[in-house]
């Protein structure tokens, strides 16, 4: 619902938080009329249950913000149960002081123009280049920041992102609906979601090239020219980013985008956009309250997505050299991936952020090739640029791949995976962090494969015969080490149904049987945990 109210250009945003969710017509018993199923499969295989903060902020709240102030819907979030609404007259937003269900209310933008504004039409490409394999020539332009990474060997695989679906937080992607190097992305139907979340339309292809330059890293495709880290996975494009000004606002349009990734059922978010200050120095951010890994809205929307199941990787950004010098926002968050830039020797790029994070938490994570980065220029060209943006796509890409060669990692175990196998795991530095991954390792700690380095045990070390089953379910329990190993089973709205605890040997155990006859029939979840290990298995009780 849009209430037009006062006609004036300036308009005045602000957060109206919400007390509760109370009067919603939906219930975590049937996420479905919320969320798409797709997102659903994704919790249900990392055991995440539905909770409060999927349900969506009350309509009936925001109706009466808006019949009351006269503004217009900015976007609302879900997990942190607030809108954004936009007045033409900041008086306005004091029609709301008092009202039992708003709890605050907070400026964030003024706009000397309105904001939302029509946009003008677009046509995509349908054009389709063929799948092959090879080395330097197959990869062509990319080939030096493949081979930094040791990529290739997810691509030789068969491993190149199909299936997975990869969120971009971005300024703009000027050309990507031209550009040859995108038409197998455009010919597969893999380019699935769209939306600008600044001037609330769904055309993204202006305003900006950073978007493009940073899609070209993972999705671009044209064998022995140019090969992206994941040029078969899908995905969905965000403008989250005001070219125009630097304002707060800019990471609530960054969360409203993690929610938007998180409905659609995507895997990967990726956001080369990093913040520290803005127009008015008054909401500059100070690093050491506020870049503590939990604290920026940027960095509760990748702690925030990486508990639903998502994993978020970020920009670790510019300002390394500077009077900053340190990492930007979201990429101090916690749970965030956050990439650096080397050059295609492995030397840092001078002006790679530092960490750590303020809470001391290691910061970047790892480091890609952003110094000479090859990417796409205009709607047809290709040129080398750097920047940690550039950087930080091409490690989200191959993380996608390594998603899809080893389908039962949560978010936490590739991100282990990729910094345990880095260059510098065990002296990790200020401005690499753990270093240059290597994704031929990765892939081998996932899957086990023998000369693997034993951070993790076995991949499938449980198993569940018979699924479907009718009563009693045999598990086969082969840990790594001899060691107790817990097993708990909940229902879909996360209500645990069993716990048992057992003893078991190292390798091959005999069966453990589990009786389930007084549970109904459904879909439940078992986790089982070990003191190293932890893997969940989808059980259907018929």
């Amino acid at each position: 619902m849009l209430i037009c109210g006062k006609l004036s250009a300036v308009q005045y945003a602000y957060i109206v938080r919400f007390t509760d969710k109370n009067n919603t017509p939906f219930s975590l018993s049937s996420p479905l009329s919320y969320l798409s199923s797709r997102s659903v499969d994704r919790r249900t295989a990392q055991s995440i249950a539905v909770d409060s903060t999927d349900l969506p902020v009350s309509s009936n709240y925001i109706d009466s913000v808006l019949t009351l102030t006269g503004g217009k819907i900015h976007g609302s979030s879900r997990w942190l149960n607030f809108c954004v609404v936009l007045l033409s007259d900041s008086v306005d937003i004091h029609l709301l002081d008092g009202k039992p269900y708003v709890s605050s209310t907070q400026f964030t933008a003024y706009y000397a123009d309105s904001l939302h504004k029509p946009a003008p039409p677009h046509d995509g490409v349908k054009q389709l280049q063929k799948t092959t394999a090879g080395d330097a020539v197959y990869y062509g332009n990319t080939w030096k920041q493949t081979a930094l990474v040791n990529g290739a060997t997810l691509h030789d695989g068969g491993y190149t992102g199909n299936g997975k679906l990869i969120a971009v937080f971005d300024a703009g992607f000027i050309d990507a609906e031209s550009h040859p190097g995108f038409a197998a992305m455009w010919a597969g139907g893999r380019m699935v979601d769209k939306y600008n979340f600044k001037l609330r339309t769904d055309f993204i292809y202006g305003y900006d090239t950073h978007g493009t330059k940073v899609l070209s890293t993972m999705a671009g495709y044209i064998p022995n020219t140019y090969v992206g880290s994941a040029p078969m996975a899908s995905y969905a494009l965000y403008v989250t980013e005001d070219g125009n000004s630097e304002q707060p606002i800019e990471l609530i349009n960054m969360l409203f985008a993690a929610e938007r990734s998180d409905s659609i059922g995507a895997d990967i978010i990726i956001s080369a956009l990093g913040y520290n200050t803005f127009d008015n120095p008054a909401d500059n951010f100070d690093f050491t309250t506020d870049f503590d890994g939990k604290t920026t809205v940027g960095a509760q929307a990748a702690n925030m997505a990486t508990k639903k199941g998502m994993l978020f990787v970020a920009t670790a950004g510019n300002e390394g050299g500077g009077g900053w010098n340190k990492i930007l926002t979201p990429g101090d968050a916690d749970s965030a991936l956050t990439i650096g830039s080397v050059s295609e020797t492995g030397v840092s790029a001078p002006s790679s952020g530092y960490g750590p994070n303020a809470a001391g938490t290691v910061k970047p994570d790892v480091c890609g090739m952003g110094q000479g980065a090859a990417l796409f220029l205009g709607s047809s060209g290709y040129v080398n640029q750097s920047g940690t943006s550039y950087a930080t796509p091409q490690i989200a890409g191959w993380a996608a791949c390594l998603w899809q060669a080893y389908p039962a990692a949560t978010p936490h175990y590739l991100r282990q995976a990729i910094i345990k196998c880095a260059s510098m795991y065990t002296s990790p530095g200020a401005q690499k962090g753990y270093g240059i991954p290597d994704f031929s390792c990765s892939r081998s700690m996932l899957l086990n494969v023998s000369d693997a380095p034993q951070v993790f045990s076995p991949s499938r070390w449980v198993s569940a015969a018979p699924n479907p089953f009718a009563d009693d379910l045999s598990l086969i329990v082969s840990p790594y080490d001899e060691q107790m190993v817990s097993f708990s089973i909940t229902d879909m709205t996360g209500k645990i149904v069993l716990i048992r605890t057992a003893q078991f040997s190292r390798g091959y155990n005999s069966p453990f049987t589990i009786s389930l006859a007084g549970l109904p029939a459904g879909v439940y979840i078992l986790k089982a945990t070990s003191a190293t290990d932890q893997q969940v298995l989808k059980l259907v009780k018929q």
